[in-house]
């Protein structure tokens, strides 16, 4: 059997704080709360009659419930103590409407969705709490996540060993900030990173981040500063981002390394952009900016390179932008997580970028730069769920298309029981007069789970996966969700000068996995635990593949 392992974070202080509190409890389920007599009107009744909002009240709760018998346990306390809560503050800063504005329900239920976003919330519950002369007050009920997440990683794929170590927290004395510090072997290279992030500066909506790393085959340098659209009735945005990046990138064929080269990149974006928020339900959003991409290549001393370099490339000039977003969401529960609420956007959202890059301002050469991405959801029945999306990007200059690539993807959803659901998605994508190390991968890593990672590349590529999914209603410990799956994986990466020589055709592999979700952990992760079995397997590919690796989904 061969042990094919991705990168997999685990909590370790956390488990040692939390893991025990199986001494002090069972295997609890989720209790529904009850109603409530004599409750106000809803918030749909409450903007049919135009009720203002009064008193807004905003009370934040530890990580575990200490007056539900099933968290009552020494340890369940003992984490509590451990743990800074969000300050309220925190919370009443993320707030989308205030004292005096009329209730409505899509602010309402933009706010609660945007709060679940947030790493350091668990659960989050929005309520009317009295009605009285068309005021209606309101309260808002937070429960955090355990933020701090020291880690350990290891592993092995397409023959080399990962590890790593890092320390992070997500919530930094209940203010929203995020800390962190690693060291990580991987598969292209070790690293030391350090990263510093508030979404909310100082209770502004500025966000601002600073990444920083030093790898073994040179570093990597981030940050941002952008006061984002960060709501669909926000009527202005602005900010800048920078990355310089210093790196070997690798060329693969059937996995293995062919050659290697020196990849220096500088990237920088600064925009402004005005909107009239939400209108009719659909937004609006104009943007205008200059952007930098410098791409350098070169050999490396010591690595075998390739036959033939990109050519070193820069491109500067200003660009506008437009956005066109529908709001319309489905509140669901079991699609990609598991067992708690998740957002699917079903509305049109669409975004077009258009730029010039000019020698006059330093550019290697004119080009006319293109951008444009389009989804919608799709409900055909209530068990039924299609969302769907498109994009393209390239550069057009001295006549023709450069460096395009255009993909699409459709993801199928079919709710067979509250606890079992059939899924499919299916994916394409097209490089169209690329540069000559541009290709596009696929292998165990994305997508073709029976595979060593990258095993195919080419400038086309395709994947179908077909999985029957199973939500199992374990809570176990009140920490952790259980889920499983059986799948099957079809694909292919094919033309262009890096095809894999020894398996060019289509690829399959079926499988079963576990999986579980650490809902009361910040990270939010999921860990994959899958068993594939390649169905046209070659004598370069091991008959089973294990593999371990924690995602965002299902």
């Amino acid at each position: 059997m061969h042990l094919s392992i991705s990168t997999l974070r685990r909590p370790v202080l956390s488990l040692v704080v939390v893991c025990a509190l199986a001494l002090s409890a069972g295997l609890p389920m989720s209790v529904s709360a009850q109603p409530v007599a004599n409750a106000p009107p809803t918030f749909p009744e409450l903007e049919a009659v135009q009720a203002r909002i009064g008193e807004v009240r905003v009370r934040t709760e530890d990580v575990f419930d200490t007056q539900d018998a099933k968290e009552a346990g020494a340890l369940y306390r003992w984490a509590n103590a451990l743990h800074i809560q969000t300050r309220t503050g925190v919370i009443e800063n993320a707030l989308l409407f205030k004292r005096g504005d009329p209730v409505s329900v899509a602010v309402i239920d933009e706010t609660e969705r945007l709060l679940r976003g947030e790493r350091y919330l668990y659960d989050v519950q929005i309520r009317p709490t009295a009605y009285r002369d068309g005021v209606v007050d309101i309260e808002v009920v937070t429960r955090d996540s355990w933020t701090l997440v020291p880690g350990l990683s290891a592993g092995r794929a397409g023959g080399e060993n990962t590890s790593g170590i890092r320390l992070r927290e997500y919530n930094f004395l209940g203010t929203g900030t995020t800390l962190g510090i690693g060291h990580s072997n991987g598969v292209d290279r070790s690293s030391n990173q350090l990263l510093v992030s508030n979404d909310r500066v100082f209770g502004s909506r500025t966000a601002a981040t600073l990444s920083l790393a030093s790898n073994s085959d040179g570093e990597r340098y981030a940050a941002s500063v952008v006061r984002p659209f960060y709501s669909l009735d926000a009527t202005w945005g602005a900010g800048a981002t920078a990355v310089k990046d210093n790196r070997i990138d690798a060329v693969y064929n059937a996995g293995n390394v062919v050659s290697e080269y020196r990849h220096r990149q500088q990237q920088a974006e600064v925009f402004a952009g005005w909107s009239r928020g939400r209108v009719d339900g659909w937004v609006q959003r104009y943007s205008v900016g200059v952007s930098l991409l410098d791409d350098a290549f070169e050999p490396e001393p010591g690595r075998t390179a390739p036959s033939a370099l990109n050519a070193d490339e820069r491109l500067v000039g200003p660009f506008v932008r437009y956005e066109l977003i529908e709001d319309r969401y489905a509140k669901v529960i079991n699609r990609d997580m598991i067992g708690v609420p998740e957002f699917l956007a079903l509305g049109l959202a669409s975004t077009v970028q258009l730029g010039w890059a000019s020698t006059a301002l330093g550019s290697s050469h004119d080009a006319v730069l293109y951008q444009a991405s389009v989804s919608r959801g799709f409900v055909p029945s209530p068990e039924q769920t299609l969302l769907a999306s498109a994009s393209i990007e390239g550069q057009y200059t001295d006549g023709h298309v450069r460096k395009q690539l255009f993909g699409v993807e459709g993801k199928y959803y079919l709710q067979q029981s509250k606890r079992w659901l059939f899924y499919a998605a299916a994916s394409g994508d097209l490089l169209t007069n690329p540069d000559v190390l541009d290709m596009l991968l696929l292998g165990g890593d994305n997508g073709l789970r029976g595979y060593p990672l990258r095993y195919q590349a080419g400038d086309r590529r395709a994947l179908l996966t077909l999985e029957e999914r199973i939500y199992s209603n374990l809570f176990v410990w009140n920490l952790f969700r259980v889920g499983a799956a059986a799948f099957v994986d079809v694909g292919r990466a094919w033309g262009g000068p890096h095809v894999n020589t020894v398996n060019p055709g289509w690829l399959a592999d079926a499988g079963v996995g576990l999986r579980l979700s650490s809902v009361r952990l910040s990270t939010k992760d999921i860990v994959h635990i899958d068993v594939a079995f390649p169905f046209n397997a070659t004598p370069d590919i091991k008959k089973v593949q294990v593999l371990v690796k924690a995602k965002t989904s299902f």
